[in-house]
């Protein structure tokens, strides 16, 4: 198994980058047509201690994230937050694209709202094959952003400027969330594809009782079965639906465990099995919490 190379600091990134020292230790914007890539490098797999943000401009050169390798189309944008892995697979030693890599550390955000906030931007936690995919005007407001966050580190540093380049990274940031929203908007025949395959994947597996060895269906192996992560089936299905996949899959197990306690004199911890629980108290505070009463009461009550 190869080495993986972790680069903890932005300096360090630098160095890998073959870009001189950066003008602050916490953030950095980097253009690639600046990068010297040594041979020495390429095609090693890194984790990053901070948060990486790509867009490439021109196409050419790929990325492998994990077990995925994505080749960049025009516009398209990638995150990838501290400790994943990344490999450089197809870059030229020396830079040729009109793309950038933004780069800032944690310790930047992390006594601000931001750091408390970070989480919420999901997109950090998709995999490459769900890269967003910029109009010009997209790329452009982006850009602007960049050159603002530049300016502030390129002149002398005092007391507002973290509190200004936090900010216009927050910016940033929500600017990227409305036009993934977009994206998912714009793909609404192919989302609800992807909601009935999803639903089509939950009944086939309670058909074929993988219950009864594996558990409860969970959005991990949902995402896996579908080809998505998680964290993008998830947000998908909420953008399509107002409900996140653990939520439909919840939903789902309900339905199931209504129509079991009704049509058969299963016992609440035959029917907890029955749908993969294993432990039937698990069950009966998911259907309460759900219902508003418990397995027995339902039962009772129809």
């Amino acid at each position: 198994m190869e080495d993986i190379v972790h680069v903890e600091t932005i300096t360090e990134a630098h160095q890998i980058f073959g870009l001189p020292k950066p003008k602050h230790p916490l953030v950095s914007v980097i253009y690639h047509k600046d990068i010297q890539l040594t041979q020495n490098v390429q095609n090693i797999p890194f984790t990053l201690g901070m948060f990486y943000i790509a867009c490439k401009s021109d196409g050419g050169g790929s990325l492998k994230y994990g077990r995925s390798s994505y080749d960049f189309d025009e516009g398209s944008m990638l995150f990838v937050k501290p400790g994943q892995v990344i490999q450089n697979e197809g870059h030229e030693a020396s830079g040729s694209d009109k793309g950038w890599t933004f780069l800032f550390h944690p310790d930047l955000i992390r006594r601000s709202e931001l750091g408390n906030a970070i989480n919420r931007y999901s997109f950090f936690s998709y995999d490459l094959t769900e890269a967003l995919h910029l109009s010009e005007d997209e790329e452009q407001t982006l850009k602007d952003l960049l050159v603002k966050i530049e300016s502030e580190y390129n002149q002398n540093i005092d007391r507002h400027t973290q509190k200004l380049i936090v900010s216009n990274i927050e910016l940033f940031l929500d600017y990227c969330t409305r036009y993934y929203d977009r994206q998912f908007y714009t793909r609404t025949n192919l989302n609800l594809d992807i909601l009935g395959k999803f639903e089509t994947l939950l009944e086939e597996y309670y058909t074929r009782m993988e219950q009864i060895n594996m558990g409860v269906p969970t959005v991990q192996y949902c995402g896996d079965k579908l080809n998505f992560s998680p964290k993008y089936l998830s947000d998908l299905l909420k953008k399509e639906t107002g409900k996140s996949a653990k939520s439909h899959i919840d939903d789902f197990l309900i339905e199931k465990a209504k129509n079991r306690l009704l049509s058969s004199k299963d016992s609440v911890s035959e029917v907890a099995f029955h749908l993969g629980f294993e432990y039937s108290q698990h069950f009966s505070k998911m259907f309460k919490v759900k219902t508003g009463v418990s397995p027995s009461e339902y039962r009772i009550l129809n």
